[in-house]
């Protein structure tokens, strides 16, 4: 959020330290050694996690008038997976090493040591240069080397008799697919019809690693876009962004910088409208939601090699990490075509075809995929906005106020003259209006400030003396009419920048929520 001099930015080892340290995220099934590729939320992380949910509902959802959001089951029929070819083609590429148990997944070991993509190569490719190269190192036995697939799917048998087969889903996209024809039905028969689901989904990782970055329990937050084909090169609201910039590294450009060209000069490029404009919304979410810095941020976009073969059109949304020093794909828009739902019609033998009001014909709806990795996204807020403060002497998190795990902090200055019981009908009120709150009563206050900075709290407030009007004998006459004016009122202290100012007990709540949905700057309360 800041790159101010005083602000240093942490590495992974640190990050690592700090998210432990401060409830975020950790191993899971840690006491028994911890369980590779899966994490647990602690529980300024789960407040975390929850607030990002509901800003990214918010935004996404409020896109189009007709988009929901839908909760479905982690465990899908086999069939599911059948139409949509995970069975077939869901694989990632492991480099065996015949008598040794230790393996690697052969694109990350490429690009890790010799920095390039891999991602498009064969697997024959990719043995090679692993061999040219001995990146397994000078004295291994290459003939003992293979690259092969590994489906990275996690099956279960249903049933006491292993009766029906079935998968832990692989990605969340499916289920809106399969929940197309009834919430068509339900939706009363209208596109563009949004599909949103946040949910978990499981992968065989080769090699987890990075925390979130990579692991085998993941979580997605989607928005499957249903729309007519035939009205692809059209968006009504197009006019409001074609002279908005949107930051891409095009495929044929890779040995350049990204550059910014303006939305109606991708239409050149061949996009159409209505995924030109989804673009520009994603971007916007990490500029001005997540308040990711443009430095740190493009969409790159994926060549035919690298992208799926049923997306005709897909861009990665990629961040620059501090932590790592390198890009992360944190997301990606895709223009999936038929493909799902000619896939589940063939397989399941029930018609996916509409017939949209106002159209000739019936026809099978194609879809725009809005994809994010949640754990990734979270990481990439840790990761940008943990600072150790060389002029504060501590570390900040300056996370934006909507994801704050706590939106406020609230002190009693002193444990006596009735201080706690007020703090504490101040929290209860804050609750009540579902804003979560901290209540801290151990400790100087610049200590409590320290400790509520390193978790990201927006916000503290301090009841003093002056709450109370309480002056004593030796104050001036001035400053004992500043006490008296000041009864009723608290200190209100801004985490990024440290200035405070007293606002009235009454009005904190109102004031908490205009702060954190940004209508109001501090500096004006």
């Amino acid at each position: 959020m800041t790159n101010e001099k005083q602000n240093i930015k942490i590495d992974m080892e640190e990050l690592t330290t700090f998210c432990k340290k401060n409830g975020f995220v950790y191993k899971s099934s840690e006491i028994y050694g911890g369980l590779a590729g899966v994490y647990d939320y602690g529980h300024t992380g789960t407040l975390m996690k929850r607030s990002f949910e509901t800003m990214w509902k918010k935004y996404f959802l409020n896109l189009s008038p007709n988009s929901v959001e839908i909760d479905t089951g982690l465990i899908m029929h086999e069939n599911v997976f059948k139409a949509s070819g995970h069975l077939k083609n869901f694989f990632d590429p492991i480099v065996n090493i015949q008598g040794c148990e230790e393996t690697f997944r052969a694109d990350h070991l490429i690009e890790e040591k010799l920095d390039v993509r891999a991602e498009e190569l064969t697997n024959e490719e990719q043995l090679k240069l692993i061999v040219e190269n001995k990146l397994l190192g000078n004295d291994m036995d290459y003939s003992k080397v293979s690259v092969e697939n590994l489906n990275m799917m996690f099956d279960v048998d249903m049933g006491p008799k292993k009766g029906t087969k079935a998968y832990l889903r692989p990605e969340t996209a499916q289920s809106p697919f399969i929940n197309f024809k009834a919430q068509y039905e339900l939706q009363r028969r209208k596109l563009p019809m949004g599909l949103a689901l946040i949910g978990k989904v499981f992968r065989n990782e080769i090699s987890p690693r990075n925390m979130l970055l990579r692991t085998r329990e993941v979580e997605q937050a989607e928005l499957q876009i249903f729309f007519n084909p035939n009205k692809i090169n059209e968006h009504e609201k197009f006019d409001e962004i074609e002279n908005y910039e949107l930051k891409v590294m095009l495929k044929d450009k890779r040995d350049t910088e990204p550059e910014f060209i303006k939305a109606k000069d991708l239409l050149d490029y061949g996009l159409p409208k209505f995924y030109v404009y989804h673009m520009v919304k994603v971007q916007q979410f990490y500029f001005d939601e997540m308040k990711i810095l443009p430095e740190n941020f493009k969409l790159l976009e994926l060549n035919d090699k690298e992208k799926a073969f049923y997306n005709k059109y897909h861009y990665d949304i990629e961040i620059k990490l501090n932590s790592t020093n390198s890009w992360v794909e944190a997301g990606g828009i895709h223009y999936r075509t038929d493909h799902d739902l000619k896939g589940h019609q063939e397989v399941s033998k029930v018609s996916m075809e509409v017939l949209e009001e106002g159209t000739k014909g019936k026809f099978i709806p194609h879809v725009l995929e809005l994809s994010f990795g949640l754990g990734r996204n979270i990481f990439t807020l840790l990761d940008q906005n943990v600072f150790l403060s060389e002029d504060r002497k501590n570390t900040i998190l300056k996370i934006p106020t909507k994801v704050s795990p706590y939106k406020v902090a609230v002190f009693p200055l002193v444990n006596k003259a009735g201080l706690p019981e007020i703090a504490k009908e101040i929290m209860e009120e804050l609750l009540e209006e579902d804003i979560s709150a901290f209540y801290d009563r151990s400790g100087s206050v610049g200590k409590r400030y320290a400790r509520q900075d390193e978790i990201g709290t927006a916000y503290c407030i301090t009841l003093d003396f002056e709450t109370l009007g309480q002056a004593n004998e030796d104050e001036t006459d001035e400053r004992k009419r500043v006490i008296a004016n000041n009864k009723g009122t608290v200190t209100i202290r801004d985490r990024d920048t440290g200035k405070q100012s007293r606002i009235e007990i009454e009005a904190i709540p109102a004031i908490i929520k205009n702060l954190v949905k940004g209508k109001v700057d501090f500096e004006y309360i």
